[in-house]
């Protein structure tokens, strides 16, 4: 939490000074040259929670969006930083923004926090849970939000229309806040297209301690994400979350 906190702070005086300057990634196949920024903020908050990682454990790996990965070397621990997600929206000075960080021992989720820009408090703050722990809020505990008899909210990539069905449709664009408030009951399923692991290592982490789950689709269809195998480092499937009867909802439309 205590991480996650500092890179909020980061981010909100950053925000509030408008003291940044932004570049621009290669962008995806049929996007636009300035369609995928990244600012002095986003490499900023990874550097500073890289060295404080590496002061505290330093024998542990990290793998952060900006910097890329360290040497693995067979590291039984590694965290997975996302400094900025939602650099789009942060930049425009939309609060839909979050940083994420999550530990994963052998690949499994031990821990994570996720600062977000706007929180079901109304305000800026850290969703954090670690293994065999609730999730919790800025320290306390927080039980995820109760079914409604109201038509609920996924959040879904822009474009895909099938679960509109079921639930009002909501574009976030930070998948790691997407996550959190799923995990939080605030939206009942997330719907994420490509993500990468350091947009879903502390997710996971919050949706095991609300009792929820993700599923990642794989060549045999949608399974279970209980640990993150293979290349972390390039990781990415498209990944269902949500409480079980969320999900064999949105498997039996996605299915179709």
């Amino acid at each position: 939490m205590r991480l996650a906190q500092a890179a909020g702070t980061r981010i909100l005086a950053a925000a509030e000074n408008r003291a940044f300057a932004v570049h621009f990634k290669p962008p995806g196949a049929g996007h636009a040259p300035n369609s995928n920024p990244v600012s002095d903020v986003d490499r900023d908050v990874e550097s500073a929670i890289r060295a404080e990682i590496a002061g505290s454990y330093p024998d542990h790996a990290i793998i952060g969006e900006e910097a890329g990965a360290d040497a693995l070397g067979g590291a039984r621990i590694v965290w997975a930083v996302d400094p900025v997600d939602g650099t789009t929206n942060f930049v425009n000075g939309l609060p839909l923004v979050a940083s994420s960080i999550g530990v994963l021992c052998e690949g499994r989720p031990i821990a994570g926090a996720i600062w977000c820009g706007a929180t079901h408090a109304l305000r800026p703050g850290v969703y954090h849970a670690r293994l065999g722990g609730p999730l919790c809020f800025d320290g306390a505990p927080l039980a995820r939000r109760a079914a409604a008899p109201w038509r609920r909210v996924a959040a879904e990539p822009g474009g895909a229309t099938r679960l509109g069905e079921q639930w009002d449709r909501r574009v976030l664009g930070s998948a790691a806040l997407e996550l959190a408030f799923t995990a939080a009951g605030l939206t009942e399923l997330a719907h994420l297209s490509h993500p990468s692991l350091w947009d879903a290592a502390a997710g996971l982490a919050l949706l095991n301690a609300a009792g929820c789950a993700a599923l990642a689709r794989e060549e045999q269809g949608w399974q279970r994400l209980e640990a993150f195998a293979g290349d972390l480092a390039h990781w990415s499937r498209p990944l269902l979350a949500g409480d079980e009867s969320a999900l064999r909802i949105a498997v039996s439309i996605l299915s179709r």
